[in-house]
């Protein structure tokens, strides 16, 4: 998979995170104790279980706070004040823990000295690891086949991902004829005609082929010979570029592409354990949400008259339409004229009480009762407006291919991307969508239910 969610290298850094927070607790309590002291704490007093315990929480938070999301940390600095406020908010958490569970206390002078050890040795084990990730002569040499916006989309991508773990090398035109690349300020290495020595001399390691219209120059021949003599890797740009994203590329895209590259027929029990996963989820978030509910409801009352809920009609899967349920966030007849309106910021429709209970995303709590009825699932696609649909049909290619799976309440796209309102929005969210729906799982439906826990604790991308 692509992106940020949870790919190898991720796992490798919450693991070697884990040991360190688990190393600083048994290093606490040699400073504080010796040997003979933290052997007897480690052995009778279940030392070893709560080092785990910190090491756990450590990771919880250092995740809430986005330290295994490469491209938010742009420097030292902002690493270090996350470091900073992650392991004191940890120190805070197991406090609490403690208080309640005090059998799981190591001591207020451990404690101490094991959050400034995990501090100081994480910083420095993430300093590094940034620097290495980061360096030019680390990682895979790329080239480009192409010079259109798909190639150039992928070049960028490759320059915003370092920790990907992929170094662009340059671009390959598709005949030596083509003139005015100087504006592209990306390296170009030579046309396709060149392609076998461009390979040697720069030390290619993988070829990325950008190339949508194969025919005339296009290097057929050379690139089996290449492919069949192991000297260098050929993807198609649409692939690659979907791994480095997490988004399907609409420029990128042809119906062939993904008829072969699809996700396959899936078996009925996974989609009724999904499904059963799905609405146990709804299930448990109705019943932990209804204090929250009841009194949400209660002031939508109190400070406007007309209904609590509002129901809005969605385009669901396979362009069924149902009735959306949401705490009611506007002002009554916010569309007097019939007309549908994109939200927008400081939307004037938007009563007092809205404006919070949308920031927090308290208005979707009803939507646990879609997903309960099955019009919906915890995890997809978010369902549009059919006015929307329609006009969005017809400006975005592939847009319906978007009702193939169940809506959801929550979705890729939404933590990927924030609130849309435009066209363009709608672009990028499909995007994001297709990659979902081509790579549904298990797996992935759990990463994005824990991202969007942790948006919501923060408050990103609501309107």
């Amino acid at each position: 998979m692509g992106d940020n969610h949870l790919n190898p290298r991720t796992i490798a850094l919450m693991l070697s995170d884990a040991a360190i927070a688990y190393l600083s607790v048994i290093l606490a309590l040699i400073l504080r104790l010796d040997f003979q002291g933290a052997y007897y704490q480690l052995e009778e007093k279940f030392g070893w279980l709560k080092a785990g315990l910190v090491a756990l929480i450590c990771i919880l938070v250092m995740y809430l706070y986005d330290l295994y999301e490469y491209t938010i940390i742009k420097n030292r600095l902002e690493l270090f004040l996350r470091l900073i406020q992650a392991i004191g908010i940890a120190w805070i958490l197991l406090a609490i823990i403690f208080y309640f569970l005090p059998e799981m206390m190591i001591g207020r002078g451990t404690s101490l000295y094991s959050s400034l050890i995990t501090l100081s040795l994480i910083s420095g084990w993430r300093l590094l690891i940034h620097s290495v990730i980061g360096h030019p002569d680390i990682g895979e040499r790329v080239a480009i086949v192409g010079t259109n916006k798909a190639a150039i989309d992928a070049a960028r991508a490759i320059l915003n991902r370092p920790d990907a773990g992929y170094r662009l090398v340059g671009l390959i035109k598709e005949n030596k004829n083509e003139k005015n690349l100087d504006h592209l300020a990306i390296p170009i290495l030579g046309s396709t005609e060149e392609l076998n020595s461009i390979v040697q001399r720069e030390k290619i390691d993988r070829l990325v082929i950008a190339v949508l219209e194969r025919r005339g120059n296009f290097p057929t021949d050379t690139l089996l010979k290449l492919s069949l003599a192991g000297h260098v890797l050929i993807e198609e740009c649409a692939s690659f570029y979907e791994r480095i994203t997490g988004q399907v590329h609409l420029d990128m895209l042809r119906p062939s592409w993904l008829i072969f590259n699809g996700r396959g027929k899936q078996s009925r029990l996974d989609q009724i354990i999904r499904d059963l996963l799905h609405r146990t989820l709804a299930l448990m978030g109705l019943i932990i949400s209804l204090p929250i509910a009841l009194i949400t409801a209660l002031i939508i009352k109190l400070e406007s008259e007309g209904e609590i809920f509002y129901k809005q009609e969605r385009v669901g899967k396979n362009g069924r339409i149902f009735k959306l349920i949401k705490f009611r966030s506007m002002h009554v007849n916010a569309e007097s004229n019939g007309e549908a309106v994109w939200a927008q910021p400081n939307d004037a429709r938007i009563t007092r009480v809205g404006r919070i209970i949308r920031k927090v995303r308290i208005d979707e709590i009803p939507q646990f009762w879609n997903i309960l009825k099955g019009e919906m699932s915890f995890v997809g696609p978010r369902p549009e407006r059919p006015q929307f649909v329609a006009q969005l049909a017809k400006q975005i290619p592939f847009y319906e291919h978007r009702h193939l799976t169940q809506p959801g309440l929550t979705g890729w796209a939404q933590i990927k991307y924030p609130y849309g309102a435009s066209v363009e929005d709608a672009r990028q969210k499909l995007q994001y969508d297709l990659y979902y729906i081509k790579n549904q799982s298990l797996a992935l439906d759990l990463i994005i239910v824990f991202e969007t826990i942790k948006t919501v604790i923060f408050g990103r991308g609501a309107r």
